[in-house]
């Protein structure tokens, strides 16, 4: 499947969510507007009709700026024969998975002697990467977000991947993730990122969540509190640190109740795995 194709699948699986995040309000009454704009080069593209505004919303997923017509023409072209058939108001946004290179030019208007005709332009690699992290509809675009460091994003998305409960869901949701993902990090990087941040599903993972459960029906209500605080933290550090080397993780696991118990409150703190190493040391 192509990059450009599966955004489309994802915004037309998950309209409200995407208008939503487009528009920056909460949509609901948001359906699929599935037209056929049959006339080459123009194709059905994602288009969602946002009903308690009657209004068209179109979105444009592109990995390239070189197209043949060019983009700023196409654009033109889309609202023109929308319009046509709707005579509503239609906002088009070209969302642009890729940064393009130093010498391309983007272009958010298509301009010839006096006729002018304007769309936005959202590029992906400026957006926030928690409007993503957030939403499981979005969780796939989290990638290709800001990032002073991407490797660290890769890892937090893998650990927020891993939680959904849902074992399809989860799957089917690492899947689109890692295809996306494709478009900015190396392919081994992704398959040893993802394997370690599946660990939820690992035995060691559940068996620490299990632990204080176990513990607490055997050894009393102390071992089990340790068990729930362990279980917490690290969840805590995965979600803000991404996935944790088996090192670091043994250390944190072997930590009594009242030291993890400081570290619940430190981890607040923390923004890079090195911060919980020094907080390691100093203990």
């Amino acid at each position: 499947m192509s990059f450009d194709n599966l955004c489309k699948l994802l915004s037309e699986k998950h309209p409200d969510r995407f208008a939503t995040w487009i528009l920056g309000q909460p949509l609901t009454a948001v359906k699929v507007l599935k037209t056929e704009l049959s006339i080459e080069p123009i194709r059905a593209d994602s288009i969602t009709l946002l009903q308690t505004q009657d209004r068209i919303l179109h979105l444009e997923f592109q990995v390239k700026l070189s197209s043949d017509p060019p983009l700023p023409l196409r654009m033109l072209d889309y609202w023109v024969r929308l319009h046509r058939l709707y005579r509503v108001p239609i906002t088009q946004v070209l969302i642009l998975l890729c940064e393009p290179d130093n010498a391309e030019t983007i272009e958010t208007a298509f301009v010839l002697e006096k006729t002018r005709h304007e769309y936005q332009v959202l590029k992906m690699w400026e957006q926030d990467p928690s409007t993503f992290l957030e939403d499981e509809a979005l969780l796939a675009l989290a990638p290709l977000a800001a990032a002073t460091m991407p490797e660290r994003l890769l890892s937090q998305v893998a650990a927020q991947v891993s939680t959904i409960e849902s074992n399809s869901v989860r799957q089917t949701i690492s899947s689109y993730v890692q295809i996306l993902a494709g478009l900015r990090f190396k392919k081994a990087l992704i398959r040893q990122i993802f394997q370690e941040g599946m660990m939820r599903e690992s035995v060691i993972y559940q068996d620490i969540l299990k632990k204080g459960e176990r513990k607490g029906e055997r050894k009393g209500k102390q071992e089990g509190k340790q068990e729930e605080c362990l279980a917490l933290v690290l969840r805590l550090l995965m979600r803000r640190l991404g996935t944790l080397e088996r090192g670091v993780l043994s250390q944190v696991t072997d930590l009594p109740l009242v030291v993890l118990e400081d570290l619940a409150e430190a981890l607040l703190d923390f923004s890079t795995a090195a911060d919980l190493n020094e907080w390691l040391r100093s203990r």
